[in-house]
């Protein structure tokens, strides 16, 4: 007679034994190539974090884009672009693109090398070796060559600001050859050549005349050119002010420590100006912020910053989350406050490291759906559940840092499932936030927790889904890919309108892929 307990026979699905082993070494499900690439260009950020190295990440997307379909390659960098916002990961998907199909990079050259920041990563990526080349190519460097000589002259200005390489070194590199007189005298400025000033285009002729006016104490008009051209420059606090004042809404939001720093603040009606910058309705939507981006932005105020300019940031984060759908039915979103959630969302880049926390972003995605859905149920977990009140009705920075301020413990994704099935509770939605990296309910054999605890609450509620938001890119899940379960990554507003699409069955789980494959390489 063979051992009942051993072989038990189990209600519902058959579940599927996991197949990998995560970074803290339990059980959990693999991703498949295509998935793994798409995540991690929509949501890697090539910096070491709590689970992976720089290098590890590098070696994993270098590896993937060798060994998929070009096309799929190609397609996947438009979408980390233009729908993920990223910037380190398109390049290098284009990058790797240089090696293997430069007629797909010329198709997709100039939605995915956009301005002179993802140019000069391009660059810097190919000749770095780490694709497998040193040296441009000739389409490649023509490619750059065609983006030299048909930005405006606020584009170039722009792209001037920052090295490695600098600009100067671009074109150094790929001489480009202007037609016009104006592009010809500004290129032979940037690297340092004698040239008329009468010959440059007009604001950066301005600049030359601010430089010579500020040294003699008359400067009064600030040049529009990108502010860090200008902070070797001894402004003035009024000088400060109108940078804050004509601004783009990213540069401002990125420098209110800087204004203040300088003084700018001090001048009367720029708090007031910057913060109906900050909290305008169709900038904050032309900006595409993410909502982290402003979370960033407050947590990085300093009490010199006007309290009416921090409230602005938070108007601009109720903005940001204005897409963010109702659900239907018995919602309850699950953040994960465990230990290693306490890495930077960005990864480590030294004195760049964000001041945004894994768990801050968790926190966030689950107080925006609590703020759109009053009746959704919020249970934070670590190794346990942890007891939280929360009121729907505060801002969502109010609750986002009300939970992340909790943070500690080991991971158990399988926690708010089965404390659901303990209370037998009814349920059309969970939402599960966290890096997937559950080990505390790790099993010897078979199926994972996450996927045990999921199949019990399915015998309950057969029309629930779950949706499983990987913070943090990894290879694997606690949850296996099927009709019911969707694994997405990225904290964008998109994963938002995706979990909606899944909820109302508008979406199946093999998302990535299909939103990929959506994509035309027709230029646009």
């Amino acid at each position: 007679m063979v051992d009942t307990k051993l072989f038990q026979t189990h209600k519902g699905a058959w579940l599927p034994a996991a197949t990998a082993r995560n970074a803290e070494q339990a059980p959990a499900y693999a991703f498949s190539a295509q998935h793994r690439l798409a995540q991690l260009a929509a949501t890697g950020c090539l910096s070491r974090t709590f689970y992976a190295t720089a290098e590890d990440q590098l070696d994993q997307v270098v590896a993937l884009s060798n060994e998929l379909d070009a096309t799929f390659v190609a397609k996947t960098a438009i979408y980390a672009r233009e729908s993920g916002y990223m910037k380190d990961m398109p390049a290098l998907l284009a990058a790797s693109l240089a090696m293997r199909d430069v007629a797909l990079l010329s198709q997709v050259f100039s939605r995915v090398i956009d301005n002179g920041k993802m140019l000069r990563n391009f660059v810097q990526i190919l000749r770095s070796g780490a694709v497998g080349r040193k040296s441009l190519g000739t389409r490649p460097k023509k490619l750059v060559q065609r983006w030299l000589l048909t930005a405006s002259e606020k584009q170039l200005l722009n792209a001037a600001v920052g090295s490695t390489p600098s600009l100067a070194d671009v074109v150094k590199m790929v001489h480009p050859k202007p037609q016009e007189a104006w592009r010809a005298a500004w290129f032979a400025w940037l690297i340092g050549k004698p040239v008329d000033e009468a010959a440059l285009p007009p604001i950066t002729q301005a600049f030359e005349r601010f430089k010579r006016e500020s040294a003699q104490g008359l400067a009064i008009e600030v040049p529009d050119v990108p502010f860090q051209m200008l902070t070797a420059l001894a402004l003035t606090s009024a000088q400060w002010a109108q940078i804050a004042r004509s601004g783009s809404w990213q540069m401002v939001r990125q420098n209110l420590n800087t204004f203040a720093r300088h003084g700018a603040f001090d001048i009367p009606g720029t708090a007031k100006v910057v913060a109906a910058k900050l909290s305008d309705a169709q900038a904050v939507a032309k900006a595409r912020v993410m909502p982290y981006q402003l979370m960033a932005a407050f947590k990085a105020t300093v009490a010199a910053v006007p309290a009416v300019v921090r409230e602005a940031l938070q108007d601009a984060m109720e903005l940001s989350l204005a897409s963010v759908p109702s659900l239907n039915g018995r919602v309850v979103v699950c953040p994960d406050v465990s230990g290693s959630m306490s890495s930077a969302v960005t990864g480590h880049r030294g004195s760049a490291t964000s001041s945004v926390r894994c768990i801050d972003v968790a926190a966030l995605v689950a107080a925006a759906v609590l703020r759109k859905n009053a009746r959704a149920r919020v249970l934070p977990f670590e190794q346990e559940v942890v007891t939280l009140s929360l009121n729907a009705r505060d801002s969502v920075m109010t609750n986002a840092q009300a939970l992340a301020r909790i943070g500690g413990g080991g991971t158990n994704c399988s926690a708010p499932l089965a404390l659901l099935n303990r209370e037998r509770a009814v349920v059309d939605l969970v939402i599960l936030v966290s890096d997937n990296e559950s080990w505390v309910d790790a099993s010897r054999r078979g199926a994972t927790q996450t996927m045990r605890e999921w199949e019990v609450l399915k015998q309950r509620n057969p029309a629930a889904r779950l949706v499983c938001v990987d913070i943090q890119p990894t290879a694997t899940t606690q949850a296996a890919e099927r009709q019911d379960i969707l694994n997405v990554g990225g904290f964008s507003d998109a994963v938002f309108t995706m979990m909606a699409n899944f909820a109302e069955g508008k979406m199946d789980a093999a998302h990535w892929m299909g939103e990929i494959e959506k994509v035309s390489l027709a230029p646009q």
